[in-house]
């Protein structure tokens, strides 16, 4: 069968569109009135469509989402319609969009906000306001904000419902949040399914609720809710902007009666910003609606999706200018597809393709004006751009503006369009909101959550050890726990400011410690809600799950068999290392050779036979050890560096008298292991706490060999293995946690703690990630701790012994040269100094000899005493002045 065409002029008399929308809704009566304003103000006005007509036909769906909503778009293509304006309701737009795909109408949908509907799936909608996908980012924001973790979504069961909450899980995602517990609602509610909702709500432990219905059943919903408690202090609601469109639309809920109900509610309303047109339009809404009213006759104001219907019309007629612009005509083909149904009642044949539907959505699609909501462009993925809220709170009988979300400056309290005029202001980038007066008249902020009142008991997973009991331990014959992880448990849980049932679950089986990490496995997979117990908080373990506060501070220490040192008689040698007694015994000698250069020549006490100079630089280099040194010192050079070096042996005399008396006082322990890093350089095996994280720590931190660590369990087999050693089949050193070791030592004098504990880690409680408990289990340990409760309990279990105390003595370091390296240094430069201005002093002296006509050679000079060099000299200028006084006078007898 052929296909009919049917074409009219390039510029149409008329041009017919449709509208559907719920007449009696407060989004729908505004958008109707606004339509309404916009097709005659387009009329109006030659210099948009030069002279030709927009006819609208307006369906009233009656609040149906479904089957009228298809009757109606089936009504409209019967009439050559070439947009729809609508429709109001996601659930109808997913319907009516595939009846526009088939026939290349556009849909133009001012209020369905569901985001799924930009899909690829449905080319020919546009939507003409903000997406729910906005909405919910600016939700997930709020509640990042005010640093809560888990909400409660109540929403209708729906298409605009599911994915607006699937929206608000991703946003929340995206702030490491989540939805903790969802609500689904039937889309026709009745007050006991309202109820019965809310009881399941009441019940959990999230006291933040995210209400995202629609505006029949949300005024309803709330005050069932206020009803049952659920407004009272502690609870935060936000509503989505289903609220603030019948606050702006319904003049009734002025009342302080109607307002009880949603007091202290946080509400979004899509932000527009100030303009002439805007001023313009709102001015005009009082005439526009007067004699209009709802069913109960009262007037209504205009809303923000009442501006966006106006802009729909706006944008729809620019588009078709720019249509009839491009040389395009009006024109409606048969649908092939649709042929196979003529007949019948339903008239299927009757509708038309429209021919320039593709060109005239492209139009739309690519336009840029402004009107009343502002700019009007969309982007690659069809939203408007800019998208925007204003934050509300409902206070009294009024609203408050506490703020903005927009998608480029995200919370602030200045206007989006500011931000955006002014990128490099003085504002704070850091997201910001003025106060909010929350439900129960309290401007404190609520915590969000409280423990759960359903009657379920904390399931706390209990290790059962088999040793160390002293940390926890399981009563023979019951499934109480005691100890002083157990303890400390309890003793937070009391500090908390609410009752939290519990019960302890044991762990493992009896005859070998439980493995930890498979224990905090099951808070993984929800079988535990807490793990108590001596848990060492790790890298890796924080990646699966959340720890408290530290209530005590563990590292790794390194344990080994240690022998005593008694004292012997050459326990005075034992202060310094050899190499230091060497350095210090060849500094005397240098010390005495430097002097006794510097006051050889001046000096009678450093003089005389070869033998006595040696004897003197021995017995003045270490009589300067005690101070007793009986030689003067003449010549200031030599008093520069005796000083210096009378410094130098004070230090010295007084680190060797306090590391004596510690060596003679305290009680030395030895041992052939000095600590981990001489266990990481040999290959002897290494014992460590089997079910414990220590061997994956040694292996992949450390890089030991994993065949090199043994698994010990009890404090019995950590004994025998270290008396055993590595040639029996033991071990040369155990590595574990220092609060264990100090127990096992207590009653172990034979061993000892070596070297410097290598790790600082501490024990906490493990709960699930982002359990709001475990935030106020932390403040709790940290009261816990000021308070002194924390070390009650640890007196009352882990008290240690004398021999734990004697055990734990680090070994003292011998004095090193490394430590009086400066010293000697400044020693060393003070005598090269002297000796060099020595030399300077003596070249001079034996070339102002020189000048004497001596012939005596510079060693010789130097050996000679000063004393008689300046005789000499004396002598021979005595000498040579008798002579000249002579041959003067001889000179003068002859004259």
């Amino acid at each position: 069968m052929g296909t009919s065409t049917t074409s009219v002029s390039t510029r149409p008399n008329v041009v017919n569109i449709g509208a559907i929308l719920s007449f009696n809704s407060s989004i729908g009566k505004v958008a109707k009135v606004a339509i309404e304003t916009a097709i005659k103000d387009v009329n109006e006005n030659p210099a948009i469509l030069n002279g030709t007509t927009l006819k609208i036909a307006m369906q009233d769906s009656k609040l149906s989402s479904g089957f009228l909503g298809i009757v109606e778009a089936l009504c409209f293509m019967e009439n050559d319609t070439v947009a729809i304006l609508g429709p109001q309701h996601s659930v109808m737009a997913h319907v009516i969009s595939h009846i526009s795909n088939e026939l290349n109408v556009p849909l133009l949908s001012f209020a369905a906000t569901d985001p799924t509907l930009n899909s690829l799936q449905f080319p020919y909608f546009v939507r003409t306001t903000q997406s729910d996908l906005f909405q919910m980012a600016a939700v997930a924001e709020i509640v990042a904000y005010y640093e809560w973790r888990d909400v409660i979504a109540i929403y209708i069961d729906d298409d605009h419902g599911r994915n607006g909450v699937v929206a608000l899980g991703d946003k929340l995602a995206e702030k490491r949040c989540k939805i903790s517990y969802k609500s689904p609602m039937r889309p026709h509610l009745t007050q006991d399914d309202i109820t019965n909702a809310l009881v399941k709500v009441a019940l959990m432990e999230s006291r933040i609720i995210i209400l995202h219905i629609y505006d029949a059943w949300g005024l309803k919903v709330l005050s069932v809710a206020r009803n049952m408690g659920m407004l009272g202090s502690g609870y935060v609601w936000i509503a989505t902007d289903w609220l603030y469109t019948i606050l702006d639309t319904e003049s009734s809920l002025s009342s302080p009666a109607a307002m009880d109900s949603i007091q202290g509610v946080l509400t979004l309303r899509m932000h527009t910003p100030n303009s002439e047109l805007k001023s313009k339009f709102v001015s005009r809404w009082s005439n526009l609606t007067a004699g209009v009213g709802n069913t109960n006759n009262s007037p209504f104001r205009i809303n923000t999706y009442g501006l966006y219907a106006y802009d729909s019309v706006l944008l729809l007629a620019h588009a078709l200018d720019d249509f009839f612009k491009q040389g395009k005509n009006i024109t409606f083909s048969n649908d092939l597809n649709l042929i196979e149904f003529h007949g019948g009642n339903l008239r299927f044949d009757a509708m038309s393709r429209f021919d320039g539907g593709a060109q005239l959505l492209e139009n739309i699609l690519q336009a840029n004006m402004s009107g009343v909501t502002g700019s009007i462009k969309f982007t690659l993925d069809g939203d408007l751009i800019h998208p925007s809220y204003e934050i509300i709170n409902v206070i009294g009988t009024g609203i408050r503006t506490i703020g903005y979300w927009s998608n480029s400056s995200g919370l602030s309290v200045v206007p989006p369009e500011k931000v955006n005029a002014n990128p490099n202001g003085s504002s704070s980038n850091q997201p910001s909101l003025y106060g909010v007066i929350w439900p129960g008249q309290t401007t404190q902020k609520p915590r969000g959550w409280v423990f759960s009142s359903n009657g379920r008991q904390l399931r706390v997973g209990v290790p059962i050890r088999v040793n160390y009991r002293e940390f926890v331990s399981r009563i023979e014959g019951s499934a109480t726990f005691n100890g002083y992880c157990i303890d400390v448990f309890t003793a937070t849980l009391d500090l908390l400011p609410y009752p939290v049932p519990y019960k302890f679950i044991p762990f493992g089986d009896g005859h070998s410690n439980p493995v930890g990490q498979d224990l905090l496995h099951k808070i993984t997979t929800g079988d535990f809600d807490v793990v108590v117990g001596d848990i060492a908080i790790t890298t890796n373990r924080t990646k699966i799950v959340d720890f408290t506060q530290p209530y005590m501070e563990s590292g790794l220490v390194v344990v080994a068999p240690v022998l005593k040192l008694n004292s012997s008689a050459w326990a005075f040698l034992r202060p310094f290392t050899p190499l230091m007694w060497c350095v210090t015994g060849i500094s005397f000698l240098l010390l005495g050779v430097v002097v006794w250069i510097l006051e050889r020549r001046t000096n009678e006490e450093f003089q005389g036979p070869p033998r006595k100079q040696f004897f003197t630089i021995i017995w003045f280099s270490f009589s300067t050890l005690f101070f007793v040194h009986r030689e003067k010192i003449a010549s200031i050079l030599g008093r520069l560096v005796l000083v210096i070096w009378l410094f130098v042996v004070l230090i010295l005399n007084s680190s060797y008298t306090a590391s004596l008396t510690s060596i003679l006082t305290v009680e030395r322990l030895s041992s052939p292991v000095k600590g981990i890093e001489s266990l990481i350089a040999s290959n002897d095996p290494i014992g460590y706490q089997s079910g414990s994280y220590i061997d994956g720590y040694l292996s992949n931190e450390l890089n030991i060999l994993r065949s090199r660590l043994v698994p010990l369990n009890t404090p019995i087999e950590y004994e025998k293995a270290l008396k055993d050693g590595p040639n029996k089949g033991g071990v040369v050193a155990v590595v574990d946690e220092r609060a264990k070791m100090e127990l096992f030592l207590s009653a172990r004098c034979e061993f000892g703690i070596v070297g410097q504990e290598f790790t600082k880690m501490g024990w906490g409680f493990a709960f699930p990630r982002d359990l709001p408990l475990a935030i106020d289990m932390s403040t709790a340990i940290l009261k816990l701790s000021e308070n002194g409760g924390l070390q009650r309990i640890l007196n009352k279990w882990l008290t240690r012994s004398a021999c734990s105390s004697e055990g734990a003595k680090q070994d003292v370091d011998r004095l090193q040269l490394k430590s009086f390296w400066g010293l000697f240094l400044l020693c060393g430069s003070a005598g090269f100094l002297a000796l060099l201005l020595y030399v300077i002093k003596i070249v001079r002296q034996y070339m102002r000899h020189s000048n004497g006509s001596s012939n005596k050679s510079f060693i010789s000079f130097v050996k000679e005493k000063e004393s008689d060099d300046a005789d000499k000299m004396q002598s021979e200028e005595s000498k040579s002045g008798a002579k000249r006084t002579q041959s003067e006078g001889l000179k003068s007898n002859s004259a």
